[in-house]
């Protein structure tokens, strides 16, 4: 299932993918956009802090799936920069 831009935690996520079957991996993206390149690195881990620091995990794990990717992506134009944890 894919939802976006719903609460969890203590904000909102920009996408969430939940698995069927709880035991496989969920995702949480969180999408960042940059005025400059070389701000793109940064950019997307601190996505993956946003993430952390709001709980955005909590939706997933209040439907009992463990296994969770945090996806912290950066755009500057048609370059992007992805990091995940």
């Amino acid at each position: 299932y894919v939802n976006s831009n719903r609460e969890s935690g203590l904000g909102r996520y920009d996408v969430i993918i939940e698995p069927k079957n709880k035991n496989n991996r969920g995702y949480i993206l969180e999408f960042k956009v940059v005025k400059d390149e070389k701000d793109l690195e940064k950019s997307s881990k601190e996505a993956i802090e946003q993430i952390i620091d709001k709980k955005y995990d909590t939706q997933l794990k209040e439907r009992g799936i463990k296994d969770i990717t945090l996806i912290g992506i950066a755009f500057f134009g048609k370059i992007i920069k992805v990091n995940y944890q």
